[in-house]
């Protein structure tokens, strides 16, 4: 499928900052004073940045009032209010830390179990897809909740965030493996798609149409096998073994940062392999697919 900028940076973003959001909240980091107002404001910048970028991605602005209105069947619905909900209860966290208040840390444990949540509820709304098999699988969530608890661990300098990375290289891996025979295993072919199997092995003779349009634009999306193979070393160096590998040296808080940096750059390519090797099913009524 099409790797939308947007989608990339939402998917991105708000993963990293919800995931050092629950941090925060579950009181794995305690900071306070002006330490903790910058480090709450860097997990709110990151997950609000995400959230906003995800509405660059919904065509109208107004759609976003409406994604709160299906929570009962919507993946996305859910998101929306488990996301908010998240920001809402641990604001009062984030001043008590800051402002040195004393406030219980309950409602900043049950942000953190809601901070994850969000993560979670953002991967079903890709894993419920069961027209993009790749996407349809057990992995999708695990990759999803792995690389917010590993970027969390990092920011929050946690002693066996190097372990956390490390893990996330391994879903990774896990994930293009079992991924790239989705397509295969759930036997779609031109042939199920139009109904012909019956009869023979369908070809396409000609497309239905002369010029482009939104399905071949958004759906059959196709990147080189070399480029992929390029890519996957990329992601799985910038966001498991180089920043693992920095962690491990006696740098302090630039150590820190530059595993951030690096795992955030390698989290950015991840995801956008994540869309680019989708293969929607759509693909098979214009031969595009297996």
């Amino acid at each position: 499928m099409h790797p939308a900028p947007s989608v990339i940076l939402f998917s991105t973003l708000s993963g990293l900052g919800f995931g050092f959001l629950a941090f925060l909240g579950a009181g794995i980091l305690l900071p306070s004073g002006w330490a903790a107002f910058f480090l709450w404001g860097l997990g709110y910048g990151l997950a609000v940045a995400g959230l906003l970028a995800a509405t660059f991605h919904l065509g109208n602005p107004k759609n976003a009032v409406k994604a709160f209105s299906q929570w009962r069947t919507s993946w996305l619905s859910r998101e929306a209010w488990a996301s908010v909900a998240t920001l809402v209860l641990l604001a009062p966290v984030a001043l008590s830390d800051w402002l040195g208040l004393g406030l219980s840390r309950l409602p900043g444990q049950i942000g953190a179990g809601l901070a994850l949540f969000t993560v979670l509820t953002t991967a079903m709304i890709y894993t419920q897809i069961k027209a993009v098999p790749r996407w349809h699988l057990w992995l999708t969530p695990v990759m999803f909740v792995s690389f917010a608890i590993a970027g969390g661990a990092v920011l929050a300098g946690a002693p066996w965030a190097s372990l956390a990375l490390l893990a996330v290289g391994a879903v990774l891996l896990a994930t293009w493996r079992v991924g790239d025979g989705a397509f295969a295993r759930a036997g779609q072919t031109l042939g199920a798609a139009t109904g012909l199997d019956q009869i023979g092995l369908p070809t396409v003779f000609e497309p239905a149409h002369t010029a482009g349009n939104y399905l071949l634009r958004e759906m059959i999306f196709v990147v080189g096998r070399r480029h992929a193979r390029k890519l996957r070393l990329i992601a799985l160096v910038l966001a498991s073994l180089l920043p693992a590998l920095v962690l491990l040296l006696p740098l302090g808080w630039v150590g820190i940062a530059l595993a951030a940096l690096l795992h955030l750059a390698g989290a950015l390519a991840a995801r956008w392999l994540f869309f680019a090797e989708a293969e929607h099913v759509v693909g098979l009524y214009y031969g595009a697919r297996g």
